[in-house]
């Protein structure tokens, strides 16, 4: 269990984000607004909303953990439980709005999250890459779906045929998401990877999808060692120690069942490109700022503990 899925209470975890998001939005965006673009008659000031950016951006990423799975009901449970907190709370077309706009600052943050998680993780620890399907409609359904046409694409996975997108990623042991990207469904594993790479460095496991001519030596070229699974009709011996190495690739897997079962990733609810956008960039976001939390808090109890037994 990660530390705001202990949290009992949906109030304090609510709290927790919007403390985190304010104070991020006051340390690093407030540093940058004079090289904005400023309001002129070519630009003109874009509406605000009722409430402010913290606000907005704080109630997204609280909606993956109130186990609401669509904006309608997770803003009549705000209206609900929550009007005192959010007295100025807009009509629910502009909330849905707010939220599909500032899907752009929900990619800023998260990439911020992994630029600190590739720090801590840097170049000797392990990491772990895969990529899983998106599905946004029935297979039988491919034909008569329109919102992402001519975006997502028919592609075939372990689980059988299904349209939609892939999400590619790179964790490290921690569970961390490091990089990512969302393709297509039929881009290939070994394309998708070549895309997330660029800053990833070190030993990184994949499965035998990663198998290609010439792709460990491109790996080294890149500063990178790539170790990837056999495929069950290649007879090659392997060592206790790549055996080991190797089940740590369910570690993916756990974050994927995480994505979409706890915070459902997986939808086919949005009735526009960005909506299915927003709603992916929301969601890892949202998992990102758990493992944040994780992170920071199992740092101090283990400091705290090692001071209690330096002072035994």
């Amino acid at each position: 269990m990660t530390y705001l899925n202990k949290l009992a209470d949906l109030e304090l975890i609510l709290i927790s984000i919007y403390c985190f998001v304010d104070d991020f939005i006051k340390n690093i965006l407030l540093n940058i607004k004079y090289a904005l673009q400023r309001p002129d008659r070519n630009n003109p000031p874009v509406k605000k909303f009722n409430l402010g950016l913290a606000e907005l951006t704080s109630l997204a990423l609280f909606k993956f953990f109130t186990g609401h799975r669509n904006w309608k009901t997770f803003y009549y449970f705000v209206k609900t439980y929550h009007q005192t907190d959010f007295p100025n709370l807009p009509s629910y077309q502009n909330f849905l709005r707010a939220m599909n706009k500032l899907s752009f600052f929900a990619l800023f943050l998260l990439q911020a999250f992994m630029s600190f998680f590739r720090k801590i993780t840097g170049l000797k620890k392990i990491k772990i890459t895969d990529s899983t399907k998106l599905e946004v409609c029935k297979i039988k359904r491919e034909f008569s779906h329109k919102v992402v046409r001519g975006l997502a694409a028919k592609s075939k996975s372990t689980m059988g045929w299904f349209y939609g997108f892939k999400l590619h990623i790179i964790c490290n042991e921690l569970m961390q998401i490091l990089s990512f990207r969302i393709t297509a469904g039929n881009i290939d594993d070994r394309k998708g990877l070549d895309m997330i790479w660029n800053n990833i460095f070190g030993l990184i496991i994949a499965d035998a999808g990663y198998l290609g001519k010439n792709w460990q030596e491109k790996a080294k070229n890149l500063g990178k060692q790539l170790f990837t699974a056999v495929k069950a009709n290649m007879k090659k011996i392997m060592t206790k120690t790549q055996h080991q190495l190797l089940k740590l690739r369910q570690r993916v897997e756990t974050i994927f069942s995480v994505l979409k079962l706890r915070l459902g990733l997986e939808t086919s609810l949005p009735r526009s490109p960005l909506g299915y956008f927003a709603h992916y960039i929301w969601c890892l976001t949202a998992y990102q700022i758990n493992q944040y939390f994780t992170y920071i808090f199992t740092r101090k109890e283990g400091l705290l503990s090692e001071a209690k037994g330096m002072l035994a």
